[in-house]
């Protein structure tokens, strides 16, 4: 395949490429874009419903305990046990009670109203009754039952903090009737210890969800992971190990809820929150994918377009011969027609085109020969129509006349000059037939001028045109001596028929000037400019005539151009080029020539070399 065809592939292949590679990088943006944004989505709903089955268990939750203390609140024999103030009975009958209605992880304490702690039973946080213990130990003052006074005789609810536990509360008063009204006997707490268990079955609950409380900057439970990131809190999720806020680099989406105390201050947060590892690994794994997807369409569109440009190229290439063979003149090509499509058409189209060129070439040779016979003829008829005409009247006056010898010496050398003309006009004939060539020799170039000239020396005395030769006497040329006369004849032959009234016709050698003057012609392509820098002597032969008109300039040297001469086929100049030519030189004609009256023609002769006596 060639440079050029390979060049032509790139650019097909190029922009393909390019084109491809915006469609899938803009298609692959908005999958993963889409893919992205219906994980988040996802991930989002499902952390919200996780939290929606969080709020209904642990408002379940708060529902038993609250519906426990309301039973016990209310029954007699709990009154009548409070209200002996006998804090051994009180914690035998409040154990005895509570192991019958109460769960097992649930903890239970009877405090007096100022809120210090009577009795206390059940489990609290994981060390169970050593947690509860250290937790709510007996007299002890809590402070909770005094803020849940202002709310009575309503249950109240909600989250307590000790020793860096977190409790899950509901504080329910117990009244009893007295001479002057209901008055408050005693007050009965339960709750629930909210510790990595209870996190844990929260998550086993709500379908994979992590959980954590935190209660300040501290993590009270967790399901994460040692090192998870939990978007928006800045504490540890399983000390020492450090959770920072970096949102870009969350492992998981986190729905923050906070936990209210029981006088409605928020007392610390719960983070429900879905993993993104798992949806991360689906999102890489489509990208690789995509990326895997748009290599192989890259690949497969790439050679589908290289076999199409290849098929494409394949006829444009031979398009390309075809027209390389016509610019050498060679219309017998033709371009095979595979197909019928475009290109199949086209390649009809061209040979149809050579086919009209190839006949349109015929009729014009054709057409050309007819006219160079006819003007051939017309020229020959033309012109020994005058010598033939001297010849049969000088023929018939000597037949038929008894003339003086002078007449008859006269009437002889008429019809012997016509005849003399009529053999040189052959003589020119046959000279313009191709491969007449002779063999060259060194020739003094001045011996050449002066036998040229002496054929027309005659002419030229009676004219008044005189000959100045400039040549010097030692310059020789190899060349065909008699062509070469009849080179310089020719020239000088024209510049008596342009001289009538006399002149000059000077022939000198040039030298440097040679180039320049050359280069000074009308631009043709016929030999009426010299190119510069072409070897060997220069030779101008220049007369004092009017010049050569511009209209004939262009055609000077093709055949048959007479410019209005009596006599001559008009082949004059055209051999005489053409004999140049077979020397290795040429003739033509120096710019500037019509300037006026008296400019006079100026043509140049180069010959191949010289060589000095």
């Amino acid at each position: 395949m060639s440079f050029s065809r390979l060049s032509l592939l790139w650019k097909i292949l190029l922009p393909t490429s390019v084109v491809l590679t915006v469609v899938f990088a803009v298609a692959g943006w908005v999958v993963q874009s889409n893919v992205v944004r219906t994980t988040s989505a996802s991930v989002e709903h499902e952390a919200r419903a996780s939290f929606q089955a969080y709020k209904s268990l642990w408002q379940a939750r708060a529902d038993l305990l609250a519906t426990v203390s309301r039973i016990l609140s209310t029954m007699s024999d709990i009154r009548r046990v409070l209200g002996t103030g006998d804090a051994a009975t009180i914690r035998d009958t409040a154990g005895e009670m509570w192991g019958k209605v109460a769960a097992e992880d649930a903890f239970f304490l009877v405090a007096d109203p100022q809120g210090k702690v009577i009795a206390s039973q059940g489990a609290a946080g994981p060390a169970g009754a050593a947690g509860r213990a250290r937790a709510f130990p007996p007299n002890e003052d809590l402070p909770e039952v005094k803020v849940a006074r202002a709310h009575f005789p309503e249950q109240v609810s909600g989250f307590v903090e000790r020793g860096g536990e977190l409790f899950q509360v509901v504080i329910t008063p117990v009244y009893v009737q007295a001479a002057g009204g209901a008055g408050l006997l005693d007050v009965l707490v339960a709750g629930y210890g909210v510790d990595n268990r209870v996190a844990a079955r929260l998550k086993q609950e709500t379908g994979g969800s992590d959980f954590v409380f935190t209660s300040g900057r501290q993590v009270i439970a967790s399901t994460l992971p040692a090192g998870a990131r939990i978007p928006g809190f800045g504490g540890a999720a399983n000390p020492p190990d450090s959770i920072h806020n970096d949102v870009p680099n969350d492992d998981y989406l986190a729905l923050p809820t906070p936990l209210m105390d029981v006088g409605g201050q928020r007392i610390g947060q719960l983070f429900i929150l879905r993993p993104f590892a798992e949806e991360r690994r689906k999102i890489a794994m489509l990208r690789t994918e995509i990326v895997a997807l748009w290599l192989s369409a890259m690949a497969a569109a790439l050679v589908v377009t290289f076999l199409v440009a290849k098929r494409i190229m394949r006829p444009v290439a031979e398009l390309d011969r075809a027209a390389a063979e016509i610019a050498r003149q060679n219309y017998d090509y033709r371009v095979g027609v595979e197909s019928g499509d475009e290109l199949g058409r086209l390649a009809t189209t061209f040979n149809g085109m050579c086919e009209s060129i190839q006949h349109a070439r015929e009729d014009l040779t054709r057409q050309e020969r007819i006219s160079t016979i006819g003007r051939l003829s017309t020229s020959i008829v033309h012109d020994l129509r005058n010598p033939l005409a001297a010849i049969y009247a000088g023929s018939e006056m000597l037949v038929d006349s008894d003339l003086p010898a002078p007449q008859v010496r006269r009437l002889a050398t008429n019809i012997y000059r016509a005849s003399r003309l009529i053999q040189e006009m052959l003589q020119q004939l046959l000279n313009a037939s191709p491969g007449r060539a002779g063999t060259a020799e060194l020739c003094p170039v001045r011996d050449v001028i002066s036998a040229a000239w002496s054929s027309v020396e005659a002419a030229a005395e009676s004219q008044h045109v005189a000959l100045i030769s400039e040549v010097p006497d030692a310059l020789e040329c190899p060349m065909e001596r008699e062509r070469m006369e009849r080179v310089f004849g020719n020239l000088f032959e024209n510049a008596l028929e342009a001289m009538p009234g006399g002149g000059t016709v000077r022939v000198t050698l040039n030298g440097a000037s040679g180039a320049a003057n050359g280069a000074a012609g009308d631009g043709s392509s016929n030999g009426t400019e010299r190119s510069p820098g072409d070897s060997g002597i220069e030779i101008v032969v220049k007369d004092s005539g009017p010049g050569v008109p511009p209209g004939v300039r262009a055609r000077l040297f093709q055949p048959f151009v007479t410019m209005g001469k009596k006599n001559g086929l008009g082949l004059g100049l055209a051999l005489s080029r053409q004999t140049l030519l077979d020397h290795g030189g040429d003739l033509w004609l120096s710019g500037g020539v019509t300037s006026g009256p008296g400019g006079g023609a100026e043509f140049h002769m180069r010959l191949p070399g010289e060589k000095t006596k």
